[in-house]
C-alpha cells in the first residue's frame, strides 16, 4: 500500500500539475537539486529518483522533460529548461521562435516544418530499489507568437494537434488532459492501482 509519493523535484509548477492529476494521493515534493547530464529524459528521470531513498509504503518520483522541435533536428530536447536563461517563457520562448526562425525558415513552407512534440519520462523508484519508467507524449507544432498567459516553460508557443489554443490559453483541466505529463501520470496512476 501506498501512503506518500516523494517527488524529486525544485519546479513548482511541475509540482502542482502532479498534485493536480494525482489527486487523493498524498504528494510531497523535496527540493532535490541533481545535475541532468543524462543523454535521455529516461536516464535524467531515473538520476533524479534514485537520489531519494523512499522508506516502505512510499514512492519516489521524479520527471524529466523537453520539447523536441522536428526542424531543429529534436532540439533543445533534454537541455529544454536550459535552453534559455533565466529559463522564464520569455527567455526560452523567445529564443526558440528566433532560432526556429534563422534555421528552419529556409525549409518548405507548412506546418510540418513547425511540428513539435512534449516528451515527458516518469521514473518511478521503489523502497526495494527497483526503478520502472512511464512515458507520455504530446505531438503539436510551435506557433509564430507567445500566446496565453497559463502554463510554464514552452506552453506558450506550443499547439497541440487538433487544437487552436496553446497549452497557455488552455485551462489547466483542459492542459492536463492532454499534456505530455498528463499522459505519463495517468499511466502512473493506472500502475498504482
Amino acid at each position: 500500500m501506498i501512503d506518500e509519493i516523494l517527488v524529486a523535484t525544485t519546479n513548482q509548477h511541475k509540482l502542482r500539475e502532479i498534485r493536480q492529476i494525482l489527486k487523493g494521493a498524498r504528494v510531497q515534493g523535496l527540493g532535490i537539486r541533481v545535475k541532468e547530464d543524462g543523454k535521455t529524459f529516461e536516464a535524467n528521470a531515473i538520476k533524479k529518483a534514485k537520489a531519494i531513498k523512499p522508506l516502505p509504503g512510499q514512492l519516489a518520483i521524479a520527471d524529466d522533460s523537453g520539447l523536441m522541435v522536428d526542424c531543429l533536428g529534436g532540439s533543445p530536447g533534454v537541455r529544454s529548461a536550459r535552453f534559455a536563461e533565466p529559463p522564464t517563457p520569455k527567455n526560452l520562448c523567445g529564443k526558440l521562435l528566433k532560432v526556429m526562425s534563422s534555421e528552419c525558415g529556409a525549409l518548405p513552407a507548412g506546418r510540418q516544418v513547425r511540428s513539435a512534440k512534449f516528451v515527458c519520462v516518469i521514473a518511478i523508484a521503489y523502497p526495494s530499489g527497483k526503478i520502472r519508467t512511464v512515458k507520455g507524449v504530446c505531438h503539436g507544432r510551435i506557433t509564430r507568437e507567445m500566446r496565453g498567459k497559463h502554463g510554464f516553460g514552452y506552453d506558450p508557443v506550443f499547439v497541440p494537434r487538433r487544437y487552436k489554443k496553446t497549452f497557455a490559453e488552455m485551462s489547466p483541466a483542459m492542459k492536463n488532459r492532454l499534456s505530455h505529463r498528463g499522459r505519463a501520470l495517468r499511466k502512473l496512476k493506472a500502475l498504482l492501482k
